[in-house]
């Protein structure tokens, strides 16, 4: 197993009950294969997201879990914003990993038995200026060559169960054969 970034860790687990946007921090989540975070609004084997539920309820729930790296909650108070872990609706705050830079397919290893394979990049939605003016623009940039850039944080679906609680580890596996950067779920 390798990680891009040294000592990767949870820093926070969130779940709500029902749809809304932010999630309520918890002391663990448990983790339930094909499903999701067991408790939670977007739990389920198909789609739960209420726009994407409205297109096509029949197909597959590839947002079970939602990440998202603290760093972003530093970047995001440079600009004068304050979100704390569970504002954006994330399951998993995590540490020291680059969420965003790993490929289609990567497998998160969460604590002691949790696995998780990264699906895309949550795109952000005008329910973040709802929650917090200008928050959907703090998460959007552009790169070099004028393509989109989101740090809404990424998306996953659950492959083995498990509890996952603050500080436990991270450990990453990259899909073998050619990669795919993540896009947007």
């Amino acid at each position: 197993m390798t990680s891009l970034v040294s000592n990767p860790h949870v820093i926070a687990v969130c779940l709500r009950r029902g749809h809304h946007f932010s999630k309520t921090p918890s002391l663990s989540i448990r983790l339930l294969s094909g499903l999701g975070v067991e408790g939670d609004g977007h739990m389920g084997a198909l789609v739960q997201h209420r726009y994407d539920r409205r297109r096509d309820p029949a197909k597959p729930n590839l947002r079970q879990v939602h990440l998202i790296p603290s760093e972003l909650f530093d970047e995001l108070r440079a600009k004068g914003l304050t979100i704390q872990p569970g504002d954006l609706g994330e399951n998993v705050t995590t540490s020291g990993i680059e969420l965003a830079a790993l490929p289609t397919g990567t497998r998160l290893h969460l604590g002691a038995s949790a696995v998780i394979e990264l699906t895309g990049l949550r795109e952000p939605c005008v329910l973040m200026d709802r929650f917090q003016q200008g928050l959907k623009a703090a998460t959007q940039d552009r790169d070099a060559n004028g393509r989109a850039v989101y740090k809404a944080g990424v998306m996953a679906i659950v492959v083995s169960d498990g509890e996952v609680v603050p500080g436990d580890a991270i450990e990453t596996v990259l899909p073998e054969g050619k990669q795919r950067p993540l896009e947007p779920v």
